[in-house]
């Protein structure tokens, strides 16, 4: 994917995660927990025998929310 692809995917999939778990960062707070969440998902995933994010697609989108959903969680236990 190009960078502007992983801009939009990340904005996106950071968005719903927010909304998700309830948090409000900000746009490129977003965009962070979105490319963030995408490589966290497929390291998940790989530990189910599973494909990571290897596109523009609603798999992808759904393993980067998961990826997402869990950092958000893992920081807010830290904190």
């Amino acid at each position: 994917m190009g960078l502007i692809l992983w801009i939009v995917f990340g904005a996106i999939v950071g968005w719903v995660a927010s909304m998700v778990m309830e948090s409000r960062g900000g746009l490129l707070m977003d965009i962070i927990v979105g490319i963030v969440g995408a490589v966290v998902g497929g390291f998940i995933m790989s530990f189910f025998g599973q494909g990571g994010v290897n596109g523009f697609t609603l798999y992808s989108f759904l393993v980067a929310l998961l990826g997402a959903v869990v950092l958000i969680a893992v920081v807010r236990a830290v904190r």
